[in-house]
C-alpha cells in the first residue's frame, strides 16, 4: 500500500482534533464536520496504521496506547504542513507571511511590547499577531502550528516533546501590593499579613503554582485559605491598586509597576522560585525571517533591560 495514496491531510486534522477533545462530537464541531465523517476518517487512518488508534472508554473514548505513540507525530507533520503553506501564501505578501507569537503573562507585560516597537523602529517589515494564554494552551498552539513563537518560563518537562528551549534570563516569584498598602515598606510580614488581606494567586496548572506552594511549605506558611486565583494580568494589576491585595506572581508581569513605583515588593523570599524565562519553538520548525528578527528583538529588550 502506497502511503501517498492512502493517508491524507483531513486524516491528521481529524486525529488530531479527536485527541485533543477526546470527544467525537466536540472535534466534528471545532473542524465544521458531521460526527460520521469523523468517524469514518478515524477508521481510514486506523486502517492506513494496522492499529487501533482510539478505544472506548465509559461513555466516551480515549487514545489506545497506539493512539499515544502516533499522537505527537500527527500533531508535528500536520504543523509542517501548516508551514509550508503558511510561507508560500506569504511570498506574495509585501511584508512576509504573519508571524503568530504566544506571550505568557511574564513577558507580556514590557518584553514582547518592547521588542515589537524596538522591530517598527527599525523600519524591519513583519506582520505580527500576539496571542495571550496559559502555558499548556499556548504550547498546544505552538505544537499544532498554530504559533511560531511562545515566549514566556520554561514549561514543565512532560509538556515538552518536540519542542526546544531557548533560555533568555532567570526571574522569581514576588508578592507584591499597592505602594500605599498597609504592608508596604514593612520590613517583616506579619503572620497574619495572608489572612487579612485578599491575596491573588498563580492559578491550578499554571507554571508557578507549584512553585509558589513549595515556597509557602519552605517557609512554614499558611496557604491563604480564600485566594483569587487568576492568570490575568489586567484583573490583577487592577484589583491589587484598587482593593488592598497582596498579589503573588511572577517578577515580570509587575515590573513596569514596580519601576514606576506604584506597586512595592513585599518581604517575603522568593528565592527558590527561581526559574528560566526564554522562547519555546517547534524542534522542526524554520522560523521566517520577520519571526527570527522578532527573536532577536527580544533577546536586544532583555539585555536593555539589564536581565540577559
Amino acid at each position: 500500500m502506497r502511503l501517498s495514496s492512502s493517508l491524507k491531510l483531513r486524516h491528521l486534522e481529524v486525529f488530531v482534533e479527536v485527541a485533543r477533545k477526546m470527544s467525537v462530537t466536540q472535534a466534528a464541531d471545532a473542524l465544521g464536520m458531521t460526527q460520521p465523517a469523523v468517524t469514518r476518517a478515524l477508521r481510514e487512518l486506523e486502517g492506513v496504521c494496522s492499529k487501533p488508534l482510539v478505544e472506548k472508554h465509559g461513555r466516551g473514548i480515549r487514545l489506545s496506547s497506539y493512539g499515544e505513540l502516533f499522537r505527537d507525530h500527527a500533531g508535528r507533520s500536520l504543523a509542517l504542513a501548516r508551514d509550508g503553506v503558511a510561507l508560500l501564501q506569504g511570498l506574495d505578501e509585501a511584508e512576509g507571511p504573519l508571524v503568530a507569537i504566544g506571550a505568557l503573562p511574564t513577558v507580556a507585560a514590557d518584553l514582547v511590547p518592547d521588542a515589537l516597537a524596538q522591530l517598527r523602529a527599525s523600519g524591519a517589515p513583519g506582520r505580527f499577531m500576539v496571542m495571550s494564554g496559559d502555558n499548556h494552551y499556548l504550547i498546544d498552539q505552538l505544537r499544532r502550528g498554530r504559533l511560531d513563537v511562545v515566549a514566556g518560563r520554561m514549561p514543565s518537562p512532560e509538556t515538552m516533546a518536540g519542542i526546544g528551549f531557548d533560555p533568555l534570563y532567570r526571574e522569581r516569584v514576588v508578592a507584591v501590593a499597592a505602594s500605599d498598602h498597609p504592608l508596604a515598606g514593612a520590613s517583616r510580614l506579619p503572620p497574619s499579613a495572608f489572612e487579612d488581606h485578599p491575596v491573588l494567586m498563580p492559578s491550578e496548572g499554571s507554571v508557578i503554582r507549584p512553585l509558589v506552594e513549595r515556597m509557602f511549605l519552605e517557609q512554614g506558611l499558611a496557604l491563604p485559605r480564600y485566594p483569587v486565583e487568576t492568570v490575568s494580568s489586567a484583573f490583577g494589576r487592577r484589583f491589587v491598586l484598587e482593593h488592598q491585595a497582596i498579589w503573588i506572581i511572577s517578577q515580570g508581569v509587575v515590573r513596569p509597576d514596580l519601576t514606576a513605583g506604584t506597586m512595592a515588593a513585599l518581604p517575603v523570599d522568593t528565592d527558590s522560585t527561581l526559574g528560566s524565562v526564554g522562547l519555546c519553538l517547534r524542534l522542526e520548525h524554520q522560523l521566517s525571517p520577520a519571526a527570527d528578527r522578532f527573536c532577536d528583538a527580544l533577546r536586544s529588550t532583555c539585555t536593555k533591560l539589564g536581565l540577559a
